[in-house]
């Protein structure tokens, strides 16, 4: 009797997780691959604030619109966190590309850009550790955007 018991429990058992799979799989997808969006945290230091935002409207707005023209930018935006705690984001940044293809730009690609706004690969880096008198990275992420369908 134990055993049927035992084998009845066991055969409950395979037939619920079978079950429990089978309705796991049911609904359609709702959803489809959209752009990827990177988000930058920025904390400017203290007094640097305006310092900041004229390096984006300058050089970095640059970088954007050229790959805007390219077609590997759909879109860039530069928010202002309110009243942000200690040592967090004052500045968020999103830029909005086509799609993932985007990132595999050769290295000779990217520094052709750097080069046509900064002058050279030099003054590039200089101005890239320049940028770090006046903010500080706090993070950032790479997300797909998903559409949804329904």
């Amino acid at each position: 009797m134990k055993m049927l018991t035992g084998a009845a429990f066991a055969a409950a058992m395979v037939i619920g997780c079978a079950t429990g799979s089978a309705q796991a799989q049911t609904a359609e997808r709702t959803y489809d691959n959209g752009p990827v969006w990177t988000v930058g945290y920025i904390e400017t230091k203290p007094g640097m604030f305006d310092d900041y935002m004229a390096y984006l409207a300058g050089p970095w707005k640059a970088l954007q619109e050229a790959g805007k023209k390219r077609g590997d930018i759909l879109d860039y935006k530069v928010l202002a966190v309110d009243s942000p705690r200690e040592h967090e984001s004052d500045v968020i940044l999103l830029i909005e590309f086509k799609n993932m293809a985007v990132f595999d730009r050769s290295l000779a690609e990217l520094e052709k850009d750097n080069n046509a706004v900064f002058g050279s690969n030099p003054a590039s880096n200089k101005a890239a550790v320049k940028r770090e008198e006046i903010r500080v990275l706090r993070g950032g992420v790479t997300a797909r955007e998903l559409r949804l369908l329904k």
